[in-house]
């Protein structure tokens, strides 16, 4: 997944935009290079070194960058959208009246303060009701309805090995910190973390009326809980194996595996259809719950129950509940203050209906010509993508056949979706904001849940269209680009020149997805999107022997402190910056911008092609985190992401001249080549 911006289109209104002193084209790229530093000792550096060097964090941030500036525009835009919607007259069940009406339940604080924990009353009572583990199951069930993370994950996906059916599916969840190495490293910064969500769990028991000694006790009764889930939990790079994922086992055979899990129930309380069979992510985890449900304190498991509700319902809460929360995650984020209300309501109402807020952000700022724009540059990237997969020299004629094929059946979703979703079910008002987030997420989850049995809508989009991310998905052999990727802060279309846009657009959004089809994990999938061995036996070791070439040269990296890039946990993204790279490199140099070799700002084409993509990368990060970031996600952070592909590509040497003594320098037996 590609987390950068691309284009300009969506951030000056039209009117605006005829009233602005047209820019120089080269004047954003030159204006943030750091020349004291030079492109072959730190290129992140030299490229956007300069715009560091003048920008501060904001507190409210863990980090700042490009995707930021694209996003206060978004922001702004769905602010006035929303702020409409709240004063216009509209009909009941309209996305106007839904928009509206969580807007001002989620701004109006003075009675969210009053309020306090009352909205989860029903909730809370019901939880200290329980009896016995039968119906604190029931009580989970109801609870993960409402968007209560508890226990375990379940959703409805495709099928990874039969991608035209919809197959109900179980992963490891439960925990309360992001994943489970922060129950046990025992570093600095995950002891800080860990210390912190301690206290954080006895201010939730302290809130709810216990005494502090009693809080003390609830809170290491259900930090011991999660610690035994976490020990059976997989570590982050073990889930990216799509075949070590995937366990089919029969509705009998699950129940053979969690005896204390009835799933009778729990598909009732759930309010969904028994199935033939399931998908397990990992067994083992459940085996583990099975275990803890049976033999642990009924009493354990109500706090365990009481205080996920509250964190998984404090944003939407009170002052003080919403501030226990973020105290605890500051240590996560860095940041040292929350953000303005505004913006949380905003992320409410994309949390709850995106994409019908969608329909409003596309009508007024993404035009059907800036659709078929990017449209027509995917078909180009296609073409890049299909001579080199021609032209390589490791990969059999038969397995090579078969990658075309799916090249050339990778789905394009550019801008928005052709079919809405229908928000019209969804009840919204202006009472209690909370109670409007359960109701969005007890919609979701009827909507996913809907699936069983039903056809592949193939058409439907997991990401709204003013999102600032992309997406390929396997199943589907598909690439999504939702119309707020396709943003640069303050700028125009006309004046981007093509050198930046193949740079900043083609390499590393378009042929980075395209790139994930080919990936360590995408490559298992074929071109109808089932997960099975299509390629040769050598082709498959050719490509695991070079992917451990990169998976290496990433593990040498250290952002911070004594903590390394996971060099296994992110190589799909790594392969596929690398493969976007190449493969706009290719396109690049068949437009008339690189023929005609005219500099902009004293800069060749090819030099901006190279800077073009370093400025999708303009990000600074706190160390907190950058730390977290490390431990959780399956990306590597911003300056290695520029820094680990560029040393790859011959034509980066020729653009700066970079030679053997220089940091950046990599001889050939150490350049990483896959695509």
């Amino acid at each position: 997944m590609k987390l950068n911006g691309v284009l300009a289109i969506l951030l000056v209104s039209l009117a605006a935009c005829h009233n602005e002193e047209k820019q120089a084209p080269a004047d954003f790229l030159a204006q943030d290079l750091d020349t004291t530093v030079s492109p072959g000792t730190d290129f992140f550096e030299y490229a956007n070194g300069g715009w560091i060097k003048s920008t501060t964090i904001p507190a409210a941030e863990s980090g700042w960058g490009v995707g930021n500036l694209v996003q206060e525009d978004i922001y702004q835009r769905l602010k006035t959208i929303s702020e409409k919607a709240a004063t216009d007259t509209a009909t009941a069940g309209s996305v106007s009246q839904q928009i509206g009406d969580l807007w001002t339940s989620g701004m109006d604080s003075a009675t969210i303060d009053k309020q306090g924990l009352s909205p989860l009353k029903p909730e809370l009572d019901s939880i200290r009701a329980v009896q016995n583990i039968a119906g604190l199951l029931r009580l989970s069930a109801q609870l993960q309805e409402k968007g209560v993370g508890c226990l375990f994950s379940d959703y409805v996906g495709q099928d990874d090995k039969n991608s035209s059916q919809m197959a109900f599916q179980l992963g490891q969840g439960g925990l309360g910190l992001p994943n489970r190495d922060y129950y046990f490293k025992t570093d600095e910064k995950s002891t800080k973390v860990r210390n912190a969500y301690k206290e954080y769990l006895f201010l939730n028991f302290h809130e709810l009326g216990a005494d502090s000694a009693t809080a003390l006790k609830k809170a290491a009764g259900v930090f011991q809980l999660e610690t035994k889930l976490a020990t059976a939990s997989r570590k982050l790079a073990d889930l990216r194996d799509p075949n070590k994922n995937y366990n089919k086992l029969s509705w009998l055979a699950l129940k053979k595996l969690t005896p204390a899990i009835s799933w009778d129930d729990w598909f009732h309380n759930s309010d969904i259809k028994t199935v033939d069979s399931v998908i397990v992510g990992q067994p083992e985890f459940y085996t583990a719950l099975n275990t803890v449900l049976s033999g642990s304190p009924l009493e354990d498991w109500k706090d365990y129950l009481q205080t996920h509700l509250i964190q998984s319902s404090a944003s939407f809460l009170d002052t003080m509940t919403f501030d226990h929360l973020f105290a605890f995650r500051s240590t996560l984020s860095g940041a040292t203050a929350p953000r303005p209300r505004w913006k949380r309501v905003l992320d409410a109402e994309e949390r709850a209906m995106g994409e019908a807020l969608g329909q409003l952000f596309v009508k007024e700022y993404f035009p059907p010509a800036a659709k078929q724009r990017y449209s027509d540059m995917v078909e180009n990237m296609r073409t890049a993508y299909k001579e080199r997969i021609q032209k390589l020299d490791w990969m059999s004629d038969s397995t090579k056949k078969k990658a075309l094929d799916k090249l050339s059946r990778i789905t394009k979703k550019v801008g928005y979706p052709d079919h809405w979703k229908d928000f019209s079910a969804l009840v919204i008002d202006r009472g209690p904001w909370v109670l409007n987030m359960q109701r969005a997420a007890t919609w979701w989850h009827n909507f996913n849940f809907s699936k069983l049995g039903k056809p592949v809508d193939r058409t439907e989009w997991d990401m709204s269209p003013q999102t600032y991310n992309a997406y390929y998905n396997p199943s589907n052999n598909e690439i999504v680009l939702p119309a707020g990727q396709f943003a640069v802060p303050g700028k125009r279309d006309d004046e981007l020149d093509d050198a930046f846009v193949y740079g900043y657009a083609a390499a590393s959004t378009i042929g980075h997805e395209m790139t994930h089809g080919f990936d360590d994990e995408g490559r298992q999938y074929d071109a109808d999107g089932n997960l099975h061995e299509w390629w040769q036996p050598a082709d498959s070791a050719h490509f695991v022997q070079h992917a451990a070439f990169i998976i290496r040269q990433f593990n040498e990296f250290n952002p911070v402190d004594t903590l390394h890039v996971n060099g296994d946990a992110t190589q799909g993204e790594n392969i596929a910056d690398l493969g976007g790279l190449v493969i706009g490199l290719d396109a690049f140099k068949k437009t008339a911008a690189y023929a005609k070799g005219e500099k902009i700002g004293g800069l060749t084409p090819l030099q901006r092609y190279f800077l073009g993509y370093a400025y999708g990368w303009l990000y600074q990060e706190r160390k907190e985190a950058l730390a977290s970031q490390l431990m959780t996600d399956v990306h590597a952070p911003a300056k290695e992401r520029v820094n680990g592909p560029v040393v790859n590509i011959p034509e980066f040497y020729d653009a700066f001249g970079v030679k053997p003594g220089d940091k950046m320098y990599r001889p050939d037996s150490l350049r990483v080549v896959i695509w």
